[in-house]
């Protein structure tokens, strides 16, 4: 479902229930799309919001270099002394 952004100043509630009942909606600006509203749980598998915030950091994990935030900090800012 597509709506303009005076639609959604005018009628939040409205178009917020739609998105409660599963819809997704893109806002256009000036006939382009700019944004999209989605559910953020889906309700048929609530570990879902969980399950992303683990991947989210998964280039970060196992890192050896990093084991010691501290040094790894000071190893990086050693350069910069004036």
């Amino acid at each position: 479902m597509e709506i303009t952004t005076k639609q959604l100043r005018i009628q939040p509630g409205r178009i917020l229930a739609q998105v409660n009942s599963g819809k997704e909606i893109t806002i256009t600006y000036r006939g382009k799309p700019t944004a999209k509203i989605v559910p953020i749980i889906d309700k048929r598998n609530i570990n879902s919001l969980e399950d992303t915030r683990e991947e989210l950091f998964g280039i970060w994990k196992n890192r050896e270099d990093m084991e010691n935030v501290e040094q790894y900090i000071r190893n990086i800012r050693k350069g910069r002394k004036l």
